[in-house]
């Protein structure tokens, strides 16, 4: 596969994770979103692909590892933002977010030989995942974001242009203490589910 897209948030206080405040601080959800960012950028660093980018809105800090470009995410709402991504990529290309830390290499690596187009549905009704052999802006732009139905409309986007889908595996996202919990427990060795374990005995409170 040619690029893999990472679209992120850069992981200020008061500007990340919010809706996990309460019961932690804008300081500490910060921190698990770092963490977050880091476990996912990891995990794309390491899947054979001959680009890595992150797609920012903010500026890298220390937490970047090597090996990944960043490009700033372009303005408007998300379908916008996700449109531009894909714009910027010439040939097959998988984007994700930064909210399922769980992800590994192995699930990042796709072949698009016997399809069109990769999804990845979130529990949420969202998605973690997309991918586009040929990638093209108005299969994302338009698709009503950050709702229940989202992940099947975006679904439903591809398979009414006539595109092959291959499903990837269901995952969970990380937007409440809860998500948190049970991500943590699917990734038990990252950094995410270390700083979740560090926030909650009560370190830098």
């Amino acid at each position: 596969m040619s690029t893999l897209l990472v679209i992120a948030k850069e992981p200020r206080p008061g500007r990340v994770k919010t809706r996990l405040t309460p019961p932690f601080t804008p300081r500490q959800a910060a921190a698990l979103a770092e963490a977050a960012l880091v476990d996912t950028l990891l995990a794309v660093a390491a899947a054979p692909v001959r680009r890595r980018v992150l797609v920012l809105d903010g500026t890298p800090g220390p937490w970047l590892p090597p090996g990944i470009e960043v490009v700033p995410q372009s303005a408007g709402g998300l379908d916008e933002r996700l449109a531009a991504a894909f714009a910027g990529c010439t040939g097959p290309a998988l984007l994700i977010g930064m909210d399922t830390p769980q992800v590994t290499p192995d699930l990042l690596t796709v072949d698009f030989t016997d399809c069109d187009a990769y999804f990845g549905p979130a529990e949420d009704g969202g998605f973690w995942a997309l991918g586009l052999a040929v990638p093209d802006a108005d299969l994302v732009r338009g698709v009503p974001m950050s709702t229940a139905t989202t992940g099947a409309a975006q679904r439903a986007r591809l398979t009414a242009a006539g595109l092959r889908v291959r499903d990837l595996p269901c995952l969970r996202d990380v937007d409440t203490a809860a998500d948190a919990g049970v991500v943590a427990a699917a990734a038990p060795d990252g950094r995410f589910a270390a700083e979740l374990a560090r926030v909650e005995a009560g370190a830098g409170r």
